[in-house]
């Protein structure tokens, strides 16, 4: 069975910087993308960056934009944030999918079949 497991998330202030890891449990493992998701209470989970596997192709929400890095190195992708906003206040989750994802859906919850527990960040002014 495939896990992915997040770390790195924590408390930091206003205009800091994290950086999120995700390792997959199974090497080599065929994703085709893998993706940050964000969820902050009373709210949907929302994608935040996502990289196709293969190419290398990267895909970042507009709130997110500028400011976050996502990478991949085998079995591992990382998300570097920085800039922090208390808007960024989530729980942060790893997701990976074998199936089909299109560019116009690399975001999309609904396609990613494979995620991680989820890791805290916490902004604060």
């Amino acid at each position: 069975q495939v896990q992915l497991v997040e770390s790195g998330g924590g408390s930091v202030q206003v205009g800091g910087s994290l950086r999120l890891s995700c390792t997959i449990s199974r090497y080599p493992f065929t994703a085709n993308s893998m993706g940050w998701f964000r969820q902050a209470p009373g709210n949907e989970r929302e994608g935040v960056a996502a990289i196709y596997t293969g190419v290398g192709t990267t895909f970042y929400s507009d709130s997110v934009k500028g400011r976050f890095t996502i990478s991949l190195t085998k079995n591992t992708v990382y998300l570097q944030m920085s800039s922090l906003k208390p808007e960024d206040t989530a729980m942060y989750y790893c997701a990976a999918t074998t199936l089909a994802v299109a560019r116009a859906t690399a975001l999309s919850p609904q396609r990613y079949n494979y995620w991680g527990q989820g890791t805290q960040v916490t902004v604060s002014s």
